[in-house]
């Protein structure tokens, strides 16, 4: 097959996205007309000179602009419009279940509170699944450059909308902030019951993927690219089948890898790691789950049927439930 029949037939598969953050999706329109709502001044003029500040020289200066861009996010509407927005990407991108990470942390902090923000996210995924069938489920990040004490207080906070979160998360900057530094409220959600992820070894070493299996007992490692660099890793992620939430244009934009054409996803899925295509922050890394896909299509030597092993992927590695994944599959088998 050609590249652009790849495009297409992988573009008309039913997909899974396991890796996305709900803030990472914020476009520059909606920033600039949120701001305007609410009078926020923002450094920019227009909708360009946003763009333009989306060249990112690492994930610190990411997350600079992520959390100012987080800053026009007050009221239900405002995170019902975020979460709108990227629902109907979903339905374009033929994304039938999703799993969202959202940071209480980035809103309480300003103030905002969870009967603000998980009532707009849950009109928005209530209309998504009532016209289309969309189907998502909720999980909640920690920030990792905050305090486990911080966390704990998340995780107390949430008590009262565990129903609508199937997992806790661990996202921010990685670099001095190892998993190990969350052992306690991770083991606090366990006990209640929740699912557990965790971002290691995109910025930080192999070490802090063996700390988020060990220590934080997560069921997926979100990035994980940087496993190939511990042997004895990569055999015990072959084993058990922990799986990858790999992010292609997020790791060449925030230059985990130069270029496209050195990322290691290939390397992984072929080894007989259980990897998954993800957009992490499509507004700012530059394209949704599709354009995720479409990129290593143009950038590696990949052929359809490790793309179809990518996409079964993400349905195995989801948290649906068993005969949702089961119905999926075998639509899939039928392409």
């Amino acid at each position: 097959m050609t590249k652009n029949e790849l495009k297409q037939w992988v573009a008309s598969l039913p997909k899974v996205e396991l890796h996305l953050h709900i803030e990472g999706s914020l476009e520059p329109e909606l920033m600039m007309a949120l701001a305007d709502k609410h009078q926020i001044a923002l450094p920019y003029a227009n909708i360009e000179e946003v763009k333009q500040a989306y060249n990112f020289e690492d994930l610190q200066s990411f997350l600079d602009l992520y959390y100012f861009g987080a800053s026009v996010l007050k009221d239900e509407d405002d995170f019902y419009q975020l979460m709108w927005n990227y629902l109907l990407k979903c339905k374009e991108d033929n994304v039938v279940h999703v799993e969202i990470m959202f940071d209480p942390q980035t809103h309480t902090e300003r103030g905002i509170g969870f009967d603000v923000f998980m009532q707009g996210f849950k009109r928005a995924m209530q209309q998504a699944e009532q016209e289309w069938g969309q189907s998502c489920l909720l999980i909640m990040s920690f920030l990792r450059h905050l305090t486990e004490q911080s966390a704990i207080q998340t995780l107390e906070s949430a008590k009262p909308y565990l129903n609508d979160i199937i997992a806790v998360g661990l996202d921010s900057a990685e670099l001095g902030n190892p998993p190990e530094k969350f052992t306690q409220v991770f083991e606090m959600a366990k006990e209640l019951g929740l699912k557990r992820v965790a971002h290691a070894g995109e910025e930080g070493p192999a070490d802090y993927v063996w700390g988020a299996l060990k220590a934080l007992d997560v069921h997926r490692i979100d990035h994980g690219v940087r496993s190939i660099e511990d042997p004895k890793l990569i055999e015990f992620l072959i084993q058990s089948q922990h799986p990858l939430t790999v992010c292609p244009l997020s790791n060449t934009k925030l230059k985990v890898f130069s270029h496209m054409q050195e990322h290691n996803v290939l390397q992984l899925l072929d080894l007989g790691l259980m990897a998954t295509i993800n957009a992490d922050d499509p507004s700012y890394f530059g394209g949704y789950l599709n354009d995720n896909f479409f990129a290593i299509i143009d950038h590696l030597p990949i052929q359809k049927h490790q793309l179809h092993q990518l996409v079964i992927n993400s349905f195995n590695a989801s948290f649906m439930p068993a005969e949702q994944k089961r119905k999926w599959l075998e639509k899939i088998d039928s392409y």
